[in-house]
């Protein structure tokens, strides 16, 4: 494993530190976050706000994780929280969503998330990471950021050394079962971007819509946990820069799947699904699994959508085994495909038993003025 220079972690931007039981599910509190320090870059002329959540200085394997749809990065903190003594854990916020400048010159698309994901990583790592890397980083990717970080990793593959798709798109939105449902949102977006500015996001940014959400997605029964999803929603789900980002980012959203590109994904990946969840069955999941050459498919019951919130800690743990593990054999291709689309795929190395098998090390850098300090602003 190559030791990498230092990330880059541009200015302190301020961050707050606060106490948890690491083994609860969610915070005693709902109000209470975990501690991570809150740094900035600028990536082709808009601002990047970005998490660290970190215990130490040590050299570490590098982790991004890419949140979902509407959110920022809040909603991976309890996983992110979970993995920080293993790993530097950088959540960004996704341009035009939480304190993240939107594109200038850009959709808010598939693509166009893909492209600052290049960029974030190249930046995050000082170049040591790139597309003719021998080593890259992992990432990890929630539902609309699945789709995100699985078109990155199969365009610049040598950037991803391992994937991790928690509640992966596996299904068009618009199509079957969830597509009234979809055009109906697709419809309160466009309206809200109608209406008078100020009616529009009072509209958008309604607590009744985001309860609604909430209470329909929320599988678990326990108040604390239920809870804590709604005041995840309330706190953080109006946190975007216009309702144009707003619109197109979930046009975005229920127009792209990671099926699209599942077989051009060549580095290890992992699934963690959520047998209840709603956005795509167990069968649809499988079936755009067996389309990844190395693969490993992990479902668990009774959580659906929401696995960030319910069932943070078993999936930090199913995320560690799996970047400390030898990569997963491949996979003959399904049933009904051409063999030709898997053997496409590059061949898995000889397995490697050495803890944090690929992944790029890198090596946390204090800002200047800063060294021996800790944390920073509150949130």
């Amino acid at each position: 494993m190559t030791a990498a220079a230092g990330a880059r972690h541009g200015a302190p931007d301020g961050g707050g530190r606060t106490g948890n039981d690491p083994h609860a599910e969610v915070p005693g509190s709902a109000v209470r976050n975990p501690s991570a320090e809150r740094r900035s870059m600028v990536l082709d002329g808009h601002k990047v706000r970005y998490w660290f959540y970190d215990v130490d200085p040590d050299p570490k394997p590098l982790i991004v994780l890419v949140h979902g749809f509407r959110g920022d990065h809040h909603g991976l903190q309890l996983i992110a929280d979970r993995l920080r003594g293993r790993y530097h854990v950088v959540v960004p916020d996704l341009p035009g969503f939480g304190r993240s400048e939107p594109f200038p010159d850009r959709p808010h698309d598939i693509a166009g998330y893909a492209q600052f994901l290049r960029g974030f990583v190249e930046t995050l790592t000082d170049g040591a990471v790139h597309d003719g890397a021998r080593h890259g980083v992992a990432v990890l990717g929630h539902s609309f950021g699945s789709v995100v970080a699985a078109h990155f990793a199969a365009a610049h593959p040598a950037m991803v050394e391992r994937l991790v798709l928690v509640n992966p798109i596996c299904e068009p939105a618009l199509e079957g079962g969830p597509a009234l449902l979809s055009r109906l949102t697709a419809a309160y977006y466009r309206l809200g971007r109608a209406l008078p500015r100020r009616l529009g996001h009072r509209l958008l940014s309604s607590w009744l819509v985001t309860d609604a959400m909430s209470g329909v997605m929320t599988t678990s029964r326990d108040p604390r946990v239920r809870s804590y999803v709604r005041h995840q929603h309330r706190a953080y789900f109006s946190a975007f820069a216009d309702r144009d980002v707003l619109l197109e980012a979930y046009e975005a959203s229920v127009s792209h799947t990671v099926a699209e590109v599942a077989m051009q994904l060549s580095m290890p990946t992992l699934l963690v699904v959520g047998a209840q969840d709603e956005l795509g069955s167990v069968a649809a999941q499988r079936t755009m699994a067996s389309w990844i050459p190395r693969h490993r498919l992990e479902v668990l019951e009774g959580v659906g959508h929401l696995i960030h919130y319910e069932a943070p800690g078993r999936t930090a743990e199913l995320v560690h085994d799996f970047l400390s593990a030898p990569a997963p054999d491949p996979v003959p291709a399904p049933e009904g495909e051409p063999p030709a689309l898997h053997a496409q795929a590059p061949p898995a190395e000889a397995p490697d038993t050495a803890p944090f098998t690929g992944l790029q090390r890198i090596v946390r850098r204090a800002p200047r003025g800063r060294r021996g300090q800790q944390g920073g602003r509150r949130r």
